[in-house]
């Protein structure tokens, strides 16, 4: 039996869907517009079951943080795509130039096909969905790949999948790291990955190979400035908030802080003092999520064992918590004294670790977030609407939020992706749905034109037009 033979095999699942694209090109709104609620009352009725399933592949992750993090984003991008998507599909009118009129032009908007979406383990509904959501508005049929991480979850949503979608819609595939290999190979007309920059240059090489287009959103190191007029407490409190949400493991949590020197210890009393007030029971509180797997919650430990071994002062901001290997319950650190060498200032993070760098001024702070890869989200806390502006001009990432950290990623018409090594395209809303389209540009001739004057035997007229066009 050969790959196509078997009806379950990557290639016959991808076949479906890429005859089904061919067959209908171009889906009409209504069309689009069920396969859209069809998955939002997928989400609501299953949600209880799906953030059940979240919950036992973390061991423990927050039911509150997963219909906040996960079901309402899901939500908001739905209603959004409903709400636009008969203008998203409208033509668009663009200028025609002055020698070519009265003819048109417009920008029409047409399925690419068949997408591919590789989901990490991290938010694996949210970023299951958000592209889904994109795709679907955009008229494609999708193969999703989800994380051998959260099996529970991929199984749940792969068999919610199959019985709200035909197979020639969306389909769901799970499988290790080589099954991700054989998805990432396959010639679809997009592929969007979301995960680790070091996974992403993979993922960008197997595409090649087909000249499959891709969106990359990826990670890095995104940091966090606290201004010199900022109000100190409240940057601290939205910081501790972003950084302890899914504990850490989030590609957009601020993963360092650049405070005004001499500030590090004002800002570990405030810290402490926001994570008693929002786990007031950190060791037993449900509202904690843990690390997703052993290997992860190792390699958070390696960071502050090295770090640690290098000098640098590590600060429990739950006094005499102590973290379980068992539970994989890792509580939050502030590290400070670090050099650039240490792995936890190399790498992403992904864990409830926060490194503070102090900072004579804004200038040096920028040259510090500057001589670094270019971040997925920078976070900048400030009054001074001087300082907020040349910290917008003079840096470069995929997302601002001024005065706190996360929300940018919320909103659904602000596109959502990184720059460099965290990420390439973006999606969300429009963006979404136009990463997910051909842009179509459509020229259409009037009977009225004088394109007719310029065409062989060039003679004295053709010489005086030309004259007239290139001056």
């Amino acid at each position: 039996m050969n790959d196509l033979d078997d009806p379950n095999s990557l290639e016959s699942r991808f076949a479906r869907l890429q005859n089904a694209a061919r067959r209908e090109p171009n889906p009409p709104v209504e069309l689009r517009a069920r396969r859209l609620r069809v998955l939002d009352r997928l989400l609501r009725d299953n949600a209880d079951a799906l953030a059940d399933a979240v919950r036992q592949d973390f061991g423990n992750r927050s039911l509150a943080e997963t219909r906040l993090l996960e079901f309402f984003p899901c939500h908001a991008a739905l209603a959004d795509a409903l709400a636009h998507l008969r203008r998203w599909m409208r033509p668009q009118r663009r200028r025609v130039s002055t020698w070519f009129r009265p003819a048109r032009a417009e920008l029409r908007f047409q399925p690419l096909g068949a997408v591919g979406i590789i989901v990490p383990w991290n938010y694996p509904i949210f970023l299951a969905v958000a592209p889904l959501v994109g795709a679907l508005a955009a008229g494609n049929r999708v193969l999703i790949k989800m994380s051998e991480l959260t099996p529970a979850t991929s199984r749940l949503f792969a068999r919610l999948i199959a019985q709200h979608f035909s197979d020639d819609e969306v389909s769901v595939v799970e499988g290790d790291a080589l099954v991700a290999q054989a998805f990432a190979r396959l010639p679809f007309d997009h592929l969007l990955f979301t995960g680790s920059t070091p996974v992403g240059r993979h993922v960008m090489r197997a595409a090649a190979d087909n000249l499959v287009p891709v969106t990359l959103e990826l990670g890095g190191k995104s940091p966090a400035i606290i201004g010199i007029s900022a109000n100190f407490d409240k940057a601290v409190e939205r910081i501790i908030v972003g950084k302890t949400l899914n504990a850490g493991q989030t590609c957009i949590a601020p993963d360092y802080v650049l405070l005004p020197a001499g500030r590090e210890q004002d800002f570990i009393e405030t810290a402490r003092r926001v994570v008693a007030h929002c786990y007031p029971d950190i060791r037993n509180t449900p509202d904690y999520t843990t690390i997703i797997n052993e290997r992860h919650y190792a390699r958070l430990c390696g960071y502050v064992d090295e770090a640690r071994g290098q000098g640098a002062e590590i600060v429990e901001l739950v006094p005499g918590a102590v973290s379980d290997p068992l539970t994989r319950r890792l509580f939050p650190l502030v590290l400070y004294g670090v050099n650039d060498g240490l792995r936890v200032m190399q790498d992403e993070i992904f864990g409830p670790l926060l490194p503070l760098v102090p900072y004579r001024d804004l200038d040096q702070a920028i040259g510090y977030v500057n001589a670094r890869p270019r971040p997925l989200a920078l976070y900048f806390f400030e009054t001074d609407s001087s300082g907020i502006d040349k910290v917008l001009k003079q840096t470069v990432s995929g997302g601002v939020t001024i005065n706190d950290t996360i929300l940018h990623i919320a909103q659904d018409d602000l596109p959502f992706g990184g720059v460099g090594p965290s990420g390439m395209g973006c999606y969300h809303g429009f963006d979404g749905f136009r990463t997910f389209s051909v842009q179509k540009g459509v020229f259409v001739q009037s009977r009225f034109s004088g394109i007719g004057l310029f065409k062989p035997p060039y003679g004295a007229l053709f010489e005086r037009l030309m004259k007239i066009l290139l001056h």
